[in-house]
């Protein structure tokens, strides 16, 4: 009987511990023990079993006990959606607030060139709902192309081009303006293969010269956080956003007063952004 059971996996997952790809590798890699014997990929676990990660008791809840929390961060080029870097580069993770006893979980990725919204959340059911390619979540990317953009170039990534790694395509495609041979467009994009947009532009013999994502499902990139900043977002728009990936709203919890006083001071110590750029008087443009 397996009624009673579900992978763990997906239990681990909305622990906080990470996502459901990270702990499959942490299964595999030896780092998870159920009942005090390692586990293995294809595991079912029970409510009452007993788990533990790297040797840590894991506290294992059900899934309306998680709490769903989400953050919204503005990504500057130059910073990795990774937890560590071994040669020392920045981490997307190192701008987040601090948790206590959870992780914040990366709702899909966007490479070091690439800037713009990512979302955080704390729940892991929520994130690898979202990623998943039967969601059928939008993303919308600005895009500045480099080259002469032709209609028949439109109409091929939208009808759908076969990348390495399967066919793909763009759902809408609007041009927004620009200057001589970079043109500004708009593009949805269903599903968050890496470098989709990119190679997808690439197949059409252009070159993305600047790529920041705008979008992601109902949720927009707005003033709220500049570059290298994060905001909560609201009841109503966790709500929206579980809503869209099939699953049932649940309440917020609030910020106790030490949380607070933790994220207000995690806030302030940013290093900023500007920090990173080049002088004015650089001439390496």
């Amino acid at each position: 009987m397996t009624s009673n059971t579900e992978k763990l996996q997906k239990v681990l997952a909305r622990a906080g511990l990470g996502s459901r790809r990270e702990m499959e590798a942490a299964i595999e890699a030896g780092r998870v023990k159920v009942n005090g014997k390692v586990a293995t990929l294809g595991d079912r676990i029970e409510m009452r079993d007993r788990v533990s990660f790297d040797d840590r008791p894991v506290t294992l809840r059900g899934a309306e006990e998680t709490p769903r929390r989400v953050i919204m961060y503005n990504k500057p080029e130059g910073e990795l959606c990774t937890r560590k870097d071994p040669e020392g580069r920045r981490t997307v993770f190192e701008r987040l607030p601090r948790l206590k006893g959870e992780r914040w979980i990366a709702i899909g990725r966007l490479d070091i060139n690439t800037s713009g919204l990512l979302l955080f959340t704390t729940d892991g059911e929520l994130a690898n709902r979202l990623m998943h390619p039967s969601t059928q979540v939008e993303r919308e990317y600005a895009v500045r192309v480099m080259g002469e953009v032709r209609k028949e170039h439109i109409v091929a990534m939208v009808e759908g081009v076969m990348l390495e790694d399967g066919p793909a395509r763009f759902t809408d495609v609007q041009e927004f303006g620009g200057e001589g041979i970079n043109t500004w467009f708009h593009v949805v994009i269903m599903e968050g293969r890496n470098r989709e947009v990119r190679r997808l532009w690439e197949s059409q013999g252009l070159t993305v010269s600047r790529l920041k994502r705008v979008r992601y499902g109902n949720i927009f990139l707005d003033k709220r956080a500049k570059a290298g900043e994060w905001v909560e977002l609201s009841q109503d728009e966790i709500d929206d956003l579980a809503l869209s990936a099939g699953m049932e709203p649940r309440k917020v919890p609030e910020l106790t007063p030490d949380e607070k006083n933790r994220w207000s001071r995690d806030k302030n110590k940013r290093r900023p952004v500007q920090a990173m750029r080049k002088p004015r008087n650089s001439k390496g443009r």
